[in-house]
């Protein structure tokens, strides 16, 4: 590595070092409650306007906020799939042409030719060797395990430490270390060991995100519509995913090293924004907590609504006094986390239906180009033959692109977002996560058979069927993810003045990443003897995800039947007290 590479990686240390230093500094200037917790930006817009604003306003706030900080770590995480055939040509699948979502869509066709040299179609060493494919496949399993590993000590320093300033710590972090790995670029360096510990400290960063913002959502939402809201708001995964595909092929022709810089870029600003304007505990600016124990389940949007309204201007260098305030409580040991009633099974639950999830979201698109359904149809099938865009597999005498194949395969993201929002409607309705989980997970099974016995007949059974196979295995995906996670967080078992929730919410979402780095694996060695056995592993880890909550399915049934049976007992002694009042 050049002398210059050295003198940038020691400026990059001090950097991060100043940049831990800064946190420190902030923390303890936020236990000194010269300004209480407020966030800055909200501190000055009180101050602008006179006057707070209501709890509503507030709740969309913390809405928007934590989806545009959730959206940023997955448009950081989007880079590395946009440039792995810039990085690792495959010049007999490939040739001058980008992967989906660049092809034509962003790029004109007629410029790709010409510019094959800029934008470094010959491969970038260390990746464009012979073991190029292996060393790209370790670096992605090197981030998942940190990123694994890491929630489970990030969720319990989320909830010992100031969630905003935790997440922000975490964002801005993310985006350095995903910036330094596009400096490789513009610092010429060769070495895969600085590109490995580029994504392991870089998902070990990420790893702050997922516990923070469902532990701030969980904040201010009690249970009352927390499955549907949460539905709703978990649709930050699929634009994330998005944006950043959009973010990295727009600057991808300026060299593949922007395409990470771009989005690191993104999440640090998006930090910022978070530090700024970000109340994670709705005791810091004045409101009690939806989940503290004087207050009743049923009655807090009532009751919170009631003080919101008796608020009148606020007044200049005033704070009153807040009980709970967020630095009182006693955040919770993994240990104790895991022993609350649900947190296990859920947990290894999880496990499987990321599995099963993330095994579609990494092979989906390559699936689909395999079994040769095309979408858009093409009328002349010579044109198709004789371009080095597409691949050669054929069904009825129908090719599919590569672009096709990517553009086809985010339809699955679609049902996934419906299915969320289905699965936390549903489970509000009936007060029964395990059950809507559960359910969700067996009906994908015949889903799953169905796709992979019927989806390359023909373009719209193949829309259907994905759309559908998504909506039923995203949604027990995201609804355990988020509103379980949360009403675990907050279970009765927990003292009062204690904090679970990001914990929790680390503990599942870890155990679930493992779950997440093993399907791709495991389909990569499957794939090559046939996708039938891949279907086979899908499907028995849909079951066996199903069959985790069993008890849990059991106790909630046990308690509905009770229930009818507590108000059917209710109603008879009503009756024959009529009876006996009317009859002398």
């Amino acid at each position: 590595m050049p002398h210059a590479n050295k003198k940038g990686s020691c400026h990059v240390l001090s950097w991060f070092s100043g940049l831990t230093i800064l946190f420190v500094n902030l923390d303890m200037a936020n236990n000194l409650d010269t300004m209480g917790k407020i966030p800055p930006g909200i501190w000055l817009i009180r101050k602008i306007r006179g006057k707070d604003w209501s709890l509503k306003t507030y709740r969309y706030m913390v809405l928007l906020i934590t989806f545009i900080a959730y959206t940023s770590y997955h448009a950081s995480r989007k880079p590395s799939s946009i440039v792995k055939s810039v990085l690792d040509p495959e010049p007999n699948k490939t040739t001058n042409v980008y992967p989906w979502p660049i092809g034509s869509v962003f790029v004109r066709d007629e410029f790709l030719g010409e510019k094959k040299d800029k934008f470094g179609y010959k491969g970038w060493e260390p990746f464009n060797g012979k073991d190029g494919t292996k060393k790209l496949g370790l670096i992605d399993v090197a981030f998942l395990a940190c990123y694994s590993l890491g929630m489970y000590g990030a969720g319990h320093l989320g909830d010992k430490l100031d969630l905003r300033l935790f997440l922000t710590f975490g964002m801005i972090g993310s985006g350095i270390f995903v910036g330094l790995f596009g400096m490789g670029y513009f610092w010429n360096i060769h070495v895969f060991g600085f590109y490995l510990v580029m994504q392991m400290v870089a998902g070990l960063f990420q790893a702050t995100g997922w516990p923070s913002v469902v532990a701030v959502i969980g904040n201010w939402f009690g249970k009352r519509k927390r499955g549907l809201i949460m539905g709703i708001w978990n649709a930050h995964t699929s634009v994330g995913n998005i944006t950043g595909s959009l973010i990295a092929a727009s600057v991808l022709d300026y060299g593949w090293g922007w395409s990470f810089i771009a989005p690191g870029t993104f999440i640090a600003l998006a930090g910022i924004f978070v530090f700024l304007f970000l109340a994670a505990y709705p005791e810091d600016i004045g409101f009690p907590c939806p989940n503290g124990p004087a207050a009743r389940e049923e009655a807090v949007p009532r009751d919170l609504e009631a003080q919101t309204r008796n608020e009148g201007i606020v007044e200049e260098g005033k704070n009153a006094p807040v009980p709970d305030r967020s630095g009182a409580r006693r955040s919770v040991g993994l240990l104790e986390a895991c022993l609350i009633p649900g947190v296990i099974p859920f947990a290894f639950c999880l496990f499987f239906a990321k599995l099963v999830a993330y095994t579609f979201l990494y092979w989906l698109p390559f699936y689909l180009s395999q079994t040769g359904v095309f979408w858009p149809p093409i009328s002349d099938i010579r044109i198709l033959r004789n371009s080095a865009i597409f691949l050669t597999a054929e069904i009825g005498g129908e090719y599919m692109s590569v672009k096709s194949a990517g553009n086809l395969s985010t339809l699955f993201d679609v049902g996934g977002i419906v299915g969320g929002i289905l699965a936390g409607h549903i489970s509000d309705k009936l007060r029964a996560r395990a059950i809507t989980a559960a359910s969700f997970m067996y009906a994908a099974i015949p889903s799953m058979l169905l796709y992979s016995l019927y989806g390359s007949l023909s373009q719209s059974m193949n829309i259907v069927l994905m759309m559908i196979t998504g909506l039923l295995i995203n949604g027990p995906y995201a609804l355990i993810t988020t509103a379980v996670s949360a009403d675990l967080g907050t279970h009765s078992s927990l003292r009062g003045d204690s904090r679970a929730l990001a914990t929790v919410t680390a503990i599942i979402d870890g155990t679930g990443s493992i779950g997440a780095a093993l399907g791709p694996l495991l389909t990569g060695f499957l794939s090559s003897k046939g996708w039938n056995e891949v279907f086979v592993m899908l499907m028995l880890g849909a079951l066996i995800a199903g069959l985790l909550l069993s008890c849990q399915v059991v106790a909630e049934i046990n308690e509905k039947t009770s229930k009818l049976m507590r108000s059917s007992s209710g109603q008879q002694n009503s009756q024959g007290n009529v009876m006996n009042w009317l009859i002398p």
